[in-house]
């Protein structure tokens, strides 16, 4: 379909920053180009925080809320380029769609996010009610909710939009996640006497044994707090001729709304603890270094939420958005996103909205519809009105 002069805008915007490549730790060269595009297009007040995310923000003049619209800027990796069919780091449109890492998940979001907004600004003359602001976080892929976390303290947000893809429909829910890990400790021995030692890799094997046959909890709309093994390892390694002394396991927990830190963890420990101080569970934590030369250390404890349809904040955005012509419903995320922060933690009214469709986010030939591009910056429009004119 033809596309106007604003639509070409956003199209080349998401291509640029698709060309740019962004992984986690490494999202400064793809910050620079959204800070000047905004910068060149009206949006003076440009901040980039000690982790490195972009944080715009304009204000209209008069009394109002704080509106947040967020988007990570990184991506993860594209580990073998040769198994896609067009350039992961092209941008290259092919009739309704463009490919590229990222595209989806999600540079187009933020592409549109960034267009809405300077249309918003430019169609008010900078006279609106509130505090419009635009987030470009990083090391999302690796700590969902953690740059997030210097966001809202650096705007305080009365209401925060998610751009992770929803296919253009409402989302007022996620799960959570949380990796858990499992720790055993042997005692080391030569392999060829055994029993002089006692083997991690056998004890590991009774704990995962009885982690298998814990029921998950569950929630009527989000479904089950699954916990599956991610990854195992023992030491040492290579163990040759040596009776391991150490082995860990990683599961990956999906919260529920209200899940406490405590509470998720205390059923596993319980399983556990028959077979003796030898086995021990605890969250696993992370620690990466940012392109700013920050640290981001954190718990691996991403909180689930969910918000009753009825809310003004859900209801206002629904019906304006339906005002667009977007045939739009209710929903909620499958994976974690930053609310896990804005939502979970902070309990700020909180939606998704976005581009695009959840599982084409880390695919090969990664890509997004130009409909779907074109019409978040038609519904990021309408929620900028929705909260910032009415």
């Amino acid at each position: 379909m033809p596309h106007g002069q604003q639509d070409e805008t956003v199209i080349d915007l998401c291509r640029r920053l698709i060309e740019t490549p962004s992984e986690s730790g490494k999202e400064e060269a793809a910050i620079g180009l959204l800070y000047d595009y905004l910068g060149q297009n009206g949006v003076q007040d440009l901040y980039i925080d000690p982790f490195g995310s972009l944080i715009a923000s304009a204000g209209g003049g008069r009394p109002g809320p704080v509106l947040l619209f967020d988007g990570h800027i990184d991506t993860v990796p594209v580990p073998d380029p040769g198994a896609w069919t067009r350039p992961p780091y092209g941008g290259l449109v092919d009739g309704n769609r463009i490919f590229g890492r990222g595209s989806s998940d999600m540079k187009g979001a933020l592409a549109a996010m960034a267009a809405a907004a300077t249309q918003f600004i430019k169609a008010n003359g900078g006279d609106f009610k509130g505090t419009l602001v635009l987030a470009a976080t990083v090391q999302e892929e690796i700590f969902e909710g953690v740059a997030a976390r210097a966001v809202s303290e650096y705007c305080k947000p009365d209401v925060v939009v998610i751009g992770e893809a929803t296919a253009l429909n409402l989302n007022i829910g996620q799960r959570g996640r949380a990796e858990i890990k499992i720790e055993t400790f042997g005692i080391p021995a030569h392999s060829s006497n055994p029993e002089k030692g006692r083997n991690a890799v056998y004890l590991m094997a009774d704990a995962i044994g009885r982690l298998r046959n814990l029921p998950p909890p569950r929630h009527p709309l989000l479904g089950a707090g699954i916990m599956e093994l991610t990854d195992i390892k023992s030491e040492p390694y290579p163990g040759a001729s040596v009776v391991p002394s150490y082995c860990a396991a990683t599961y990956d927990r999906r919260l529920l709304p209200g899940e406490q830190p405590d509470q998720v963890l205390a059923p596993v420990q319980a399983l556990l603890a028959e077979l003796g101080e030898a086995v021990q569970a605890s969250y696993a934590s992370g620690r990466q270094v940012c392109y700013t030369g920050k640290i981001m250390e954190a718990e691996r404890f991403f909180p689930g939420w969910l918000f009753d349809e009825q809310e003004w904040f859900v209801q206002k955005a629904f019906h304006d958005l339906k005002r667009t012509g977007l045939d739009i419903h209710l929903s909620h995320y499958s994976f974690c996103t930053n609310g896990s922060h804005y939502a979970g933690e902070k309990k700020i009214p909180t939606l998704g909205f976005g581009p695009s469709y959840e599982e084409l986010a880390h695919t090969v030939d990664e890509y997004i519809e130009l409909d779907q591009l074109v019409g978040a910056v038609r519904g990021y429009r309408a929620l900028m009105e929705a909260f910032l004119t009415d």
